[in-house]
């Protein structure tokens, strides 16, 4: 290996990773902690989606620390790790290697660092991402203003606000299934 070569890290890397990271672009993109205010919500929505998991046998609800692998998508990202999500694809043969394929619904739980225009335009990318790699439906989850804008694979343009007062849902990614805002953000 000359002294110009850089490493590309890979799903292997990913998997040695001390902490919660992405690979994007050969990079391993490590994510800081959720605060206590986004950490409670992500727990609400994590009992939620696994108590509806349990009931209809029609997938699995996962906690951030999953990493799902996907083919290379045109920004070069090769991994996702919602805050939250939902997967209904095959299980690895191997349980403890990752999930091929992107989840169904994912569930991103804005934090400190989540706010102005740099960060919207980083989610954005991320969204699109997201559908590209075949995820239905992405919740964007905003503490500080306590909605919740809902994004879909066919309209990724025209995001539903989910607030105070409403029954929040992830539309045809998982029928039947819904949270109340209100009882959501609830301190």
């Amino acid at each position: 290996m000359s002294a110009n070569s850089v490493h590309r890290a890979t799903l292997a890397d990913l998997a040695k990773a001390p902490g919660k990271a992405e690979l994007i672009g050969g990079k391993l993109v490590p994510f800081k902690a959720n605060g206590f205010r986004p950490g409670r919500i992500v727990g609400r929505i994590i009992r939620s989606l696994d108590n509806f998991a349990e009931v209809t046998r029609s997938g699995v609800a996962f906690t951030g620390t999953i990493a799902y692998a996907v083919p290379e998508l045109s920004s070069g990202r090769e991994s996702f790790s919602p805050d939250a999500s939902f997967f209904t694809g095959p299980t690895p043969e191997n349980e403890m290697a990752f999930p091929a394929g992107a989840p169904i619904f994912a569930i991103e739980v804005r934090s400190d660092g989540d706010y102005g225009p740099a960060a919207e335009r980083e989610m954005a990318t991320k969204w699109a991402d997201y559908f590209e790699a075949g995820t239905e439906i992405v919740w964007d989850v905003d503490p500080i203003a306590e909605t919740i804008r809902s994004y879909s694979r066919s309209a990724p343009e025209t995001p539903t606000t989910f607030e105070a007062g409403m029954l929040a849902d992830a539309g045809s990614a998982l029928p039947g299934w819904s949270m109340d805002v209100t009882t959501l953000f609830r301190p």
